[in-house]
């Protein structure tokens, strides 16, 4: 009875909308009842359970694993298998992990039709997310259908090139070049690691926790972290599938690698290629993925007959499938069969350090340094910053690529007398999503990063800090996006010449207009021996944003990460 598969529709939306359909497999089954009755009648096929309504049970599957579970599904409907004199017929769809979470958590955006009867996770990272955000009905137990390693995965050429140039594959690898030592990267090594999105795949849980573990602690630790995630979040993939496609793509990165489970490995090499995607080892050792099976039905019935189902899973037949299909055995014993030459050998080294519970701290870190931002940045372009701008403008270039597609992003310069004689700022580019075009076909995105280069000095203009702030704290609060980290971000020499607003006069509108339930963060990169810390330390306390004075203009990308890791601390950080 090959009533397992369901992958009808390509497209997610698709998808969702034939996602455990009831209705459809209530027909199907129905019309398996009078084929049954058929071979009863006209006694082929052995011994039938009953040619009673069967007991339907839905299983969601993670992407990747989903292929072998269609196949084991109609391997275990062909038993008959029964549960209180009932057929058990089986049916797997394809649904990501976040989706099924937010199912069985009882959201009502972006949810299933139905809600499972199974689940097989690609991490069981999942399943303890989902019982901590109080989903209903999971039993205390779970079972491994299948392991998977996480590998770098790149072409085969680069490998070789990465071999020739002594380049080992590691795990700080996931870290922009600035967190390593340099702005970029060198030309023996990768100029990308990209990561699965960790709020869709278990790969992108299992690599954040692998970078804090790397890390370590401490505010040196947190900058790190922060940068990992703007940079992760830059270059994310929503799946495996599309990741190791890009590594194909030639016409953006030169040099890429992605960090996948080595089962998507062997799965993408299944179409020739004259350039395959090999599969390598960090030397720290790597991260085994399990694939959990959590029995989710709320029908006592349909729950024992999904009990049954994940039962046989662990059998021989159910482990031979899914080392068929390149994973390893759920008890991770075994290896893939027949894996292909691009698969190594040798069994991976596993990381011991980094337990459960620390996999959930990261994730956990993740969730709040991840959220995007909704910034709007202030260059101060006075006299002050002479020799000072240049410089600092160069690093934010860099800094510009840890901004991931789902920023809003705008630009202001100041300095006396810009845009008027009663502004005293200049707006350059409109505060908003930051891949469309403020008008034209440029996206902002282009539009900064070339004011980057051309922003300049106005050596006779007088600094306008405070007029600046406070018309920029204006901009955002009106501006706020609920779903967002909402951030005014200045860079400054940190002088103001006293031509407008006093220091004092704006603390007072700052107080009065900050909104605890719409908080606006201010966050001041002070440049320059002139810098006031007490005053400036003042105004961004009145946000509880934070200030950081760069000893070099290269800095502000430390400084910056600085600010946002204040995420990871928020409400509680401490004044900077």
């Amino acid at each position: 009875m090959r009533l397992a598969r369901h992958r009808a529709g390509l497209t997610p939306e698709q998808r969702r909308r034939q996602a455990l359909s009831r209705g459809l497999l209530a027909g199907l089954a129905a019309l398996a009842v009078v084929v049954a009755g058929i071979v009863f009648v006209f006694g082929g096929g052995g011994s039938l359970c009953t040619t009673r309504e069967p007991v339907l049970v839905g299983v969601a599957a993670a992407v990747d694993v989903a292929p072998a579970a269609m196949e084991a599904a109609d391997r275990f409907n062909e038993t008959r298998t029964s549960t209180g004199g009932r057929c058990i017929l089986v049916q797997v769809t394809e649904q990501p992990p976040a989706t099924v979470l937010r199912t069985l958590i009882g959201d009502r955006a972006g949810v299933l039709r139905q809600r499972p009867d199974g689940w097989i996770a690609d991490s069981s990272a999942w399943i303890r997310l989902a019982r901590k955000q109080g989903a209903s009905a999971l039993p205390a137990g779970q079972s491994t259908v299948a392991t998977s390693p996480l590998v770098f995965a790149t072409r085969q050429s680069l490998a070789e090139r990465f071999a020739v140039g002594g380049t080992e594959m590691n795990w700080r690898m996931v870290f922009p070049s600035t967190v390593r030592g340099r702005l970029r990267p060198n030309a023996d090594e990768p100029d990308v690691v990209r990561v699965p999105d960790p709020s869709l795949a278990g790969a992108g849980i299992a690599t954040v926790a692998a970078a804090r573990d790397v890390v370590g602690t401490g505010a040196a630790a947190d900058r790190a972290l922060t940068a990992f995630v703007r940079w992760a979040q830059a270059g994310s993939a929503p799946d495996y599938r599309s990741m190791l496609a890009a590594v194909d793509d030639r016409a953006f990165w030169r040099r890429p690698v992605v960090i996948v489970p080595e089962q998507s490995v062997r799965e993408h090499n299944r179409d020739p290629s004259a350039d395959p995607v090999v599969a390598l080892h960090p030397r720290e050792g790597t991260i085994n993925l399990d694939y959990p099976y959590v029995v989710t039905a709320t029908d006592p019935e349909v729950a024992a007959a999904s009990t049954a189902f994940a039962d046989w899973l662990r059998g021989d037949e159910a482990q031979e499938l899914v080392r068929r299909a390149g994973f390893r055995s759920g008890d991770g014993t075994l290896g893939p069969i027949s894996p292909g030459p691009q698969i190594p050998a040798e069994a991976p080294r596993a990381r011991p350090s980094i337990s459960p519970a620390e996999i959930d701290a990261a994730l956990q870190a993740w969730s709040r340094l991840a959220p995007p931002t909704n910034i709007l940045v202030l260059a101060d372009t006075s006299r002050h910053m002479a020799g000072d701008l240049g410089l600092a403008l160069s690093a934010a270039k860099i800094g510009l690529q840890l901004f991931p597609d789902s920023t809003h992003m705008g630009m202001w310069e100041f300095a006396d007398t810009l845009g008027g004689r009663a502004k005293g700022y200049r707006e350059r580019v409109r505060l908003g999503p930051i891949n469309e075009p403020e008008s034209g076909q440029v996206v902002r995105r282009g539009s900064l990063d070339a004011l980057t280069s051309t922003l300049k000095i106005h050596p006779g203009l007088d600094s306008s800090l405070h007029d600046a702030i406070l018309s920029g704290f204006r901009e955002v609060s009106t501006g706020f996006r609920e779903e967002m980290n909402n951030t005014l971000l200045v860079i400054t020499a940190g002088l103001d010449d006293g031509r407008g607003l006093t220091r004092g006069r704006l603390l007072e509108r700052l107080r009065k207009e900050w909104d605890p339930d719409k908080p606006v963060q201010i966050v001041v990169i002070a440049f320059g021996s002139g810098v006031d810390r007490a005053g400036l330390s003042e105004i961004t306390t009145a946000t509880n944003g934070s200030l950081h004075v760069a000893q070099e203009p290269s800095e502000i990308i430390e400084v910056f990460l600085a600010a946002l890791a204040r995420r990871l601390c928020h409400p509680t950080c401490k004044p900077t």
